[in-house]
């Protein structure tokens, strides 16, 4: 009986798909995946600096929806333990969305999952400093360290780990 054999790669894995050319019987085969070249490595860091403006806030809670009074109200917030206005922690979380899609690991990457905690609050105006670093590199995927600080104080508004996958480095495609 005839056989056809056919390959094709998901995530960088080859699958071989062995089957007989008359019945319908379908056989999946993992082989060893092929190496990925990456274009980055473990240790690279990146770092982008941003200040939020109130109409920063005031613009991400239109988009969103997100009206809780603590960001935009300043008589409600002064009455918190917050004492004034304080940024959304999803718009400071959008830092790291930039930083990895821009600069580290760039253009192509794709943002899987975060832990992330908010362990200070960040209010409007202060300069907050986003930073990654990869921590472990595994078949195509990229677990990165994040925080966000405060640049006067050195106070963390942000911190956790993410993970992405990795576009090919484009200078080894054959």
């Amino acid at each position: 009986m005839p056989i056809a054999l056919s390959k094709s790669r998901i995530f960088g894995a080859s699958f071989h798909r062995i089957f007989p050319t008359k019945p319908k019987c379908t056989v999946l085969l993992l082989t060893q995946p092929s190496v990925l070249r990456l274009h980055v490595q473990v240790g690279d860091k990146a770092e982008l600096k941003r200040a939020f403006t109130q109409q920063d806030v005031d613009t991400f809670s239109d988009l969103t929806g997100d009206t809780n009074r603590l960001h935009l109200d300043e008589e409600y917030a002064k009455r918190t333990r917050f004492g004034r206005p304080v940024v959304h922690g999803v718009l400071i979380n959008g830092l790291i969305s930039a930083l990895l899609g821009t600069k580290m690991p760039g253009h192509g990457c794709i943002f899987l999952s975060q832990e992330i905690n908010f362990p200070a609050p960040l209010y409007v105006g202060e300069e907050v400093l986003a930073a990654a670093e990869v921590k472990r590199l595994k078949r195509g995927l990229a677990y990165i360290s994040v925080s966000c600080t405060v640049a006067e104080s050195g106070k963390t508004v942000m911190e956790g780990m993410v993970k992405t996958m990795v576009s090919e480095d484009q200078n080894s495609k054959s």
